[in-house]
């Protein structure tokens, strides 16, 4: 609760401090980002392969219709923005989609709740959200740097990918390669940098409103009869927000590595 701690600096510090283990001189790894990132992908991914168990042909029930809905949806945001092969980016963008979500997913357990719980068992501290983590997010969209690099070597081959670079947008005139390589350079290393910080960004402040609310309980009467109301609230917004975020994550990823096997 945030009435048992000592200034509201305090309250915001510990909940903004990840569980963390330094290997070596210089390797620090966030744990609590980690061990949540992991948990909730394969209860994300478990609940799809659930679902493919299960599956009839019949009359389908309430929770292989919602998979057939969630498998239909990104399937056509993927063919709206690639009309190409999708069998592998169809299936990558469903895998961003249910991670990222259950990621976000996370921000709405009450962050008091967590820090009793985990301080309970002897961890000090405890980042229940990986997505307010920017090494999570920068891993995830540095991962799809790295596809839209693959793709564009497949697609173009060494030499044309390389020709792209110092030729597009101005033209293969020696005295604008140059400036073409520089502007391309920008718009490569850009979108996995954007891509990460805007999912940061957006659920870190989210995450930051809660404490705000949870921070009237050093109001004494305030926080039964408004944070609870408050942070209630805002859980039913920001339900909007997790779902959005995770759906601009994947189409983005989608939209970037279909851009790769575009010619210039």
């Amino acid at each position: 609760m945030a009435s048992s701690y000592s200034s509201p600096s305090e309250y915001i510090s510990h909940h903004l401090t990840n569980l963390r283990v330094t290997v070596g001189d210089f390797w620090t790894i966030n744990v609590d980002s980690m061990v949540m990132s992991v948990v909730v992908g394969v209860i994300g991914l478990g609940a799809f392969w659930l679902a493919a168990q299960r599956v009839t042909s019949g009359v389908p029930g309430r929770f292989q219709s919602f998979i057939e809905i969630v498998l239909e949806f990104v399937d056509t945001t993927v063919k709206d923005v690639f009309p190409g092969d999708r069998s592998f980016l169809a299936p990558l963008a469903l895998t961003i989609f249910v991670l990222v979500f259950m990621m976000n997913l996370m921000d709405l357990i009450p962050i008091d709740f967590v820090a009793t719980l985990m301080g309970a068992f002897g961890v000090p501290h405890w980042k229940a959200v990986p997505s307010t983590d920017l090494n999570i997010t920068f891993a995830m969209s540095f991962t799809v740097f790295l596809l839209i690099i693959y793709f564009s070597l497949k697609a173009k081959g060494a030499g044309g990918f390389l020709h792209e670079l110092f030729t597009a947008p101005f033209g293969s005139h020696p005295g604008l390669w140059v400036p073409n390589l520089a502007i391309n350079i920008i718009e490569l290393v850009a979108k996995p940098v954007s891509l990460g910080m805007r999912l940061f960004g957006n659920m870190y402040a989210g995450e930051l409103v809660f404490m705000l609310l949870g921070l009237l309980g050093m109001l004494g009467g305030l926080y039964t009869a408004g944070s609870i109301v408050l942070s209630w609230g805002w859980a039913v917004f920001h339900i909007l927000i997790i779902i959005l975020q995770a759906f601009i994550f994947m189409v983005l990823s989608a939209v970037y590595i279909a851009m790769a096997h575009e010619h210039h």
